[in-house]
């Protein structure tokens, strides 16, 4: 792979990166909750869940994933279930509680680590942005598991960098949403999202 090919890679990659989905409001709802550095787990964790997505569609995994309408079905409605599951949690939660979590410092690493990575390796149109995007920059004359790291980490940096401009540009509105009140409707908010986009996951088409 020249240097050429991973330029035109990177720019075509920009678009899907930057585009709203489940990690990008998994982002923001760890920043409105808790603040910009815990939100750095969560992307972490979304970013290994794309290279290990990567990796699949490197080794061809992912395409036969994304043919297959019952494992597509399958990976589309256990990421939908995932979602609903940390809408409803986060609804359920008391503005109490919130506030105390917040104000301890109590946003645990390796918890919002894992569900930056669940919610990237359950996410079936992440599976297929890296279906359409890795295969036309492999060459598969030169050391493909290497092209396909490359470009999976390229992909998986830029996710990462926009999902920390995402946390950064909510923490204004996190401070004003200190109050209980602002807690209550921001805890709300947050889980009615969620349940939302799972919900429209779930309903969406292969």
């Amino acid at each position: 792979m020249s240097l050429e090919s991973w330029f035109l890679f990177l720019a075509v990659s920009l678009v899907p990166a930057m585009s709203p989905g489940p990690a990008v409001v998994l982002a923001l709802s760890n920043s409105l909750r808790f603040s910009p550095r815990a939100t750095l787990w969560s992307a972490l964790g979304n970013a290994l869940g794309l290279l290990v997505l990567g990796a699949a569609v490197t080794l061809g995994l992912g395409g036969l994933i994304a043919a297959s309408a019952s494992a597509f079905t399958a990976l589309k409605l256990l990421g939908a279930a995932y979602l609903v599951y940390l809408g409803v949690r986060i609804w359920r939660r008391g503005a109490g509680e919130m506030e105390c979590r917040v104000t301890a410092g109590a946003a645990r690493p390796g918890r919002l680590f894992r569900e930056g990575l669940l919610v990237a390796v359950t996410n079936p149109k992440a599976m297929i942005i890296l279906v359409a995007l890795l295969p036309p920059f492999l060459d598969s004359s030169a050391a493909v598991w290497l092209q396909g790291s490359i470009l999976s980490l390229t992909y998986a940096v830029l996710c990462f960098l926009n999902h920390m401009l995402v946390a950064i540009c909510a923490e204004p509105l996190r401070l004003a949403l200190r109050s209980p009140r602002g807690q209550r409707m921001l805890r709300r908010g947050l889980g009615g999202t969620f349940v939302g986009v799972g919900a429209a996951l779930a309903a969406s088409g292969p």
